[in-house]
């Protein structure tokens, strides 16, 4: 990022208030909740999260406890975009009848609502306009309700729907693209980031704050039983899948794409994956093909993120 958009430089910077409280029900060592952490210390005043059905949602919403310090609203698992919408206008208008501070309006959504089930809400509200943040927690599954693959399920990965044994080598399909599938809506920003740099991430989200119109956020955010591994790994892995490549952080502005962590000379693919249990049926032998077509996938991935970057044409 530009000096001009970094708004917290070190970690003593970042403010001390806790929108997002402890004591909830999520998993020791979830991504999801160390994303939620990070994510709402960025808030620049008052703010509405909008956040559908998901491991979050269960998790930090049980009756009659709340892990949310700021007004909230649960909705379904597939209109979260739409709801936010309304919301956005409703804002607008009291604004305007009563003299109310603005509101910003985040939406806080896991893949399954975001890549899947809320695709069709999620582009409804970029093509309309609205003035809202969409942020999807990305751990690869539908984790809540049992770990099935999702749209964000990479290839190779084993979960309860695409099992790993003599039928299939997990996963066969690619993950979608959903910063593409985004910036193809001409919205004025979008980009990744990871729980592993908090920095990038906390000023990616009070920039994308700071611009009108609608923004969207992809965060990955580690699983410890979907993923399989032990609790206190969480960081070093989402760590692992930026230094291996597999998940580039980048950001695209009006179109144009800028890679904000550069990795010149990254881990093997290896160290990630032999890091999770979801991924270690691709050492066999019989499966070395699933692990090449991965490789593959993530090498063409980063390569085609440098040469827009290098281009310099607006998407």
């Amino acid at each position: 990022m530009s000096s001009q958009t970094i708004f917290y430089k070190t970690p003593k910077d970042l403010p001390r208030e806790e929108w997002f409280a402890s004591g909830h029900r999520l998993c020791a060592g979830c991504g999801a909740g160390i994303a939620a952490r990070l994510i709402f210390k960025a808030i620049r005043g008052p703010t509405v999260v909008v956040n559908p059905t998901g491991c979050v949602e269960v998790s930090t919403s049980c009756y009659p406890y709340t892990a949310w310090k700021i007004p909230y609203v649960h909705v379904a698992f597939e209109n979260a975009a739409a709801v936010a919408s309304g919301v956005v206008e409703a804002i607008k208008i009291l604004n305007k009848k009563r003299g109310r501070k603005l509101h910003d309006v985040i939406v806080f959504a896991g893949d399954g609502g975001t890549f899947d089930i809320g695709l069709q809400a999620l582009s409804g509200a970029l093509e309309r306009g609205h003035n809202l943040l969409y942020i999807c927690y990305d751990n690869e599954a539908y984790m809540n309700t049992g770990i099935q693959r999702s749209g964000a399920t990479p290839i190779g990965a084993a979960t309860t729907t695409s099992p790993a044994g003599k039928v299939i080598p997990g996963k066969q399909e690619r993950k979608k693209d959903l910063i593409a599938i985004a910036v193809a809506h001409k919205i004025p920003y979008a980009a990744t980031a990871s729980i592993s740099h908090p920095l990038d991430l906390v000023n990616k989200v009070r920039k994308a704050l700071e611009i009108e119109g609608p923004k969207v956020l992809h965060v990955l955010a580690p699983c410890v039983p979907g993923w399989r591994y032990p609790p206190s790994e969480t960081v070093r892995i989402a760590r692992l899948a930026v230094e291996t490549r597999y998940f580039p952080v980048y950001e695209v502005e009006y179109g144009r794409v800028k890679i904000n962590i550069r990795v010149k000379e990254p881990k093997p693919l290896e160290e990630f994956l032999k890091a999770q249990g979801r991924f270690s049926h691709l050492f066999r032998p019989e499966n070395a093909h699933v692990l090449e077509a991965l490789k593959k996938a993530v090498e063409e991935n980063w390569e085609r993120l440098v040469k827009l970057e290098e281009s310099g044409i607006a998407l």
